[in-house]
């Protein structure tokens, strides 16, 4: 796209346009990396200290029937249980630079737990999807670049965005679940 957005340039005569849009729009990807790394960094930190503070220990107990009935097999006071459910309380906050750490930690654990080396369980199966789908209540990330691009109400989004990943996680889990039905116990 770059090169075919050059060529069109020469071809219209506009390459000082195009100069200009590749150094003006270089220097506004930066603002807006550092923009969200501040957010980044802020809900991090707060992930963290909640994590510290063994809020998400109490997190863990809230999503434990949950789970339980998702992740079949799996010990509840398990470090895998564990991971699943920071992710799980990181995607509610929209925090999917947060729960990536808690996804692949989830990913280990269900492993070493289950003992699969070759191919993918059940469990890991429905926590990919779990996690892909990613119910979110406060969309942190889409909310903060709507501040940066000045939106009126930044958080109006929130009612729809909650209501369409609700939507997406209970088609794609009840279709995993049967899919794992069919499979069996593997």
């Amino acid at each position: 796209m770059i090169i075919l957005g050059v060529i069109c340039g020469i071809i219209k005569g506009n390459i000082s346009a195009v100069s200009e849009s590749v150094l003006s729009e270089g220097v506004n990807a930066v603002e807006l990396a550092i923009y969200m790394l501040g957010g980044m960094c802020v809900w991090g930190g707060i992930m963290r200290i909640a994590q510290k503070s063994g809020l998400c220990e109490k997190l863990c107990t809230l999503f434990r029937p949950v789970c339980r009935l998702l992740f079949k097999g799996l010990n509840p006071k398990g470090e895998a249980f564990s991971a699943i459910t920071l992710n799980i309380t990181a995607n509610l906050l929209g925090l999917g630079n947060a729960a990536t750490p808690f996804g692949i930690k989830a990913m280990q654990e269900i492993e070493k737990e289950e003992k699969t080396d070759t191919k993918a369980s059940n469990n890991m199966i429905t926590f990919t999807v779990l996690n892909t789908a990613s119910i979110t209540l406060i969309p942190t990330t889409a909310c903060m670049l709507r501040m940066k691009h000045n939106s009126e109400n930044p958080f109006e989004i929130i009612p729809v965005v909650m209501l369409a990943s609700a939507s997406i996680l209970i088609l794609t889990l009840t279709v995993t679940l049967i899919v794992n039905k069919i499979r069996g116990d593997k």
